[in-house]
């Protein structure tokens, strides 16, 4: 290459690598803006819902979390903002036009790629002062040993035009259990399970309204993944978010119980999976099966959710790996005390 060539590809690069910071200080043209479909769950609280909530795929661009926007006036509290800086920035977009509002925090439920990335979006205010991306101790501590790695894997899958002005925006402010968000007279509870679909997630419980924003703790239309949680742990986690008993829970989909006093069936499926997963293993185990003779337990009723060939074979073998070693140490049936 010649110099000249050289310098004019320096430049381009050094183009290129400020395209970023240029496009998040434009204001958005909110004629031309592609409108988000925002779907109205309860005064002051929406959700962008994927269109085909499966693995993530060119033709979902990654979008297979709910993206949940809590508006109050000119404010807005982004949760789960996506899966690059282009979703992120039709949230933002989107606040701005349709509702008027400025987005003062983001909050990341776990540490998932499809659902930080877009934190991207928002990190010129960031860094201004104007706002604070929010996770648990467990989250924020788990994305930067992992997101470089979803990130290049995310830019196979969907392409490297989707992740152009993607990068890792890291969170700045830790959120502990209990503590309380306040958005105007929206009050949202942040509660962290450890161990359960992730080694850290969160969920916010809005309890004057009976929502839950579940992050990836509860399933609508999918399996449920056990990535880098436990069963043992989601389950401690479900039993946490059926005794608040909400009217509405938030997560791919937006799931409604049917009636007064039940549960969203979300909820229910989610919770039911993760009990026969245990019950059917460790009946397995007690049959004198091997991990590697799983095949033999069936699962009918789970057969046709979305996913369930992609999910269920590593779900098996993580949970199995867990529940062996408590199983294990378990006395066997009918065993006599030994003696002292």
């Amino acid at each position: 290459m010649t110099r000249s060539g050289a310098f004019a590809a320096a430049v381009f690069l050094g183009w290129i690598l400020a395209q970023p910071a240029w496009a998040e200080r434009q204001q958005p043209d909110c004629a031309r803006l592609q409108p988000v479909p925002w779907q109205a769950v309860v005064p002051g609280v929406w959700a962008w819902l994927p269109v085909n909530p499966s693995e993530a795929a060119p033709e979902n661009l990654g979008h297979v979390l709910a993206t949940v926007i809590i508006v109050h006036g000119a404010e807005a509290l982004v949760v789960d903002p996506g899966p690059h800086f282009d979703h992120g920035w039709r949230v933002r977009a989107s606040l701005h036009c349709r509702f008027g509002a400025r987005p003062v925090g983001v909050v990341n439920t776990h540490a998932h790629a499809k659902n930080v990335l877009a934190n991207a979006a928002f990190a010129d205010l960031q860094k201004s002062g104007q706002l604070a991306i929010m996770a648990s101790a467990g989250t924020s501590k788990a994305m930067p040993e992992r997101c470089a790695a979803c990130l290049n894997q995310l830019a196979r899958t969907l392409g490297e035009a989707a992740m152009l002005r993607t990068r890792i925006t890291l969170p700045d402010r830790t959120l502990v259990d209990g503590e309380e968000l306040t958005l105007g007279t929206i009050k949202a509870q942040v509660l962290v399970a450890v161990h359960a679909h992730t080694e850290s997630d969160l969920m916010l419980w809005l309890p004057a309204q009976k929502v839950l924003l579940a992050g990836g703790l509860v399933y609508g239309a999918r399996l449920p993944e056990l990535a880098q949680g436990t069963v043992t742990g989601w389950l401690g986690a479900m039993q946490r978010i059926t005794a608040l008993e909400p009217a509405i829970v938030i997560s791919d989909r937006v799931s409604e119980a049917p009636e007064a006093g039940g549960l969203p069936p979300a909820i229910v499926s989610t919770h039911g999976y993760l009990r026969a997963l245990r019950k059917r293993l460790t009946q397995a185990m007690d049959k004198g099966l091997l991990g590697s003779e799983t095949q033999f337990v069936t699962w009918p009723e789970y057969s046709s959710q979305v996913d369930f060939d992609a999910r269920q074979g590593l779900n098996v073998q993580r949970a199995w790996r867990e529940l062996e070693a408590d199983w294990m140490s378990q006395p066997a049936p009918n065993s006599s005390p030994k003696p002292d």
